[in-house]
């Protein structure tokens, strides 16, 4: 920590409850990050398994990774957690399949499969898509990464013809994906916060799991991922 400003060592140190770093960029927010990862497990010998980092983009979860390798000696890494937040609720969801009613060997629909199952069920239901497609699953997109529900949304939409439409869409297609025991892109944020507040025995396991969770670029989060 010998190039770090006061601030920034006494941000590495803090350990009791939240702790919010403000600054502009290139000032070294990410560097607070990896230090202080360090920290926990050099000096307050907290165990990596139970130190957790998220990011918006696999690139830059692979430099925070190699960056805490270069602060850390041999297996002193081991356990610990530097990823996306897509990956990181991925691997909750993993964890927790059957809670969530999932089988093993769930399924992770992209953009395009997406895209495919709301334009079947579309043309199941009215014939042909109306050419809506692509605007159906950016608003349902959009509800899931407010962390609103199909029956929140619906409610929502009342007043609006096509949104309610797309709303009504939109609990179609969560009951389609859970019938091909899959989930798409957009689930892997939204589901492990709903499946933490709902179930306190998951609750607990994951407080446990999780001591210190480290978040980079925490401005730039949504209401989903900051849940």
């Amino acid at each position: 920590m010998g190039q770090m400003n006061p601030r920034q060592r006494q941000a590495v140190r803090h350990l009791d409850g939240p702790l919010l770093v403000l600054a502009g960029a290139g000032s070294g927010k990410t560097r607070v990050i990896t230090q202080k990862i360090a920290y926990l497990i050099q000096e307050c010998g907290i165990s990596p398994k139970h130190i957790a980092a998220v990011t918006f983009t696999n690139k830059a979860a692979r430099e925070m990774k190699e960056r805490v390798g270069q602060l850390l000696k041999g297996r002193e890494s081991h356990g610990l957690k530097v990823s996306t937040f897509h990956t990181m609720g991925l691997n909750i969801i993993r964890s927790e399949l059957k809670v969530l009613g999932y089988k093993s060997g769930f399924t992770i629909f992209d953009a395009q499969d997406g895209a495919t199952l709301i334009k079947e069920l579309l043309r199941r239901d009215y014939g042909d898509d109306g050419g809506i497609v692509e605007q159906a699953q950016w608003q349902i997109s959009k509800w899931k990464s407010g962390l609103i529900g199909p029956e929140e949304a619906q409610v929502a939409a009342a007043d609006d013809a096509t949104l309610n439409a797309i709303a009504q869409l939109y609990s179609q297609y969560q009951r389609a994906l859970k019938a091909y025991n899959a989930v798409d892109f957009d689930d892997l944020i939204p589901l492990p916060p709903r499946l933490l507040q709902d179930n306190a025995e998951a609750r607990e396991k994951w407080q446990n799991r999780i001591r210190y969770l480290l978040v980079d670029e925490y401005q730039d989060t949504n209401s989903s991922q900051y849940q």
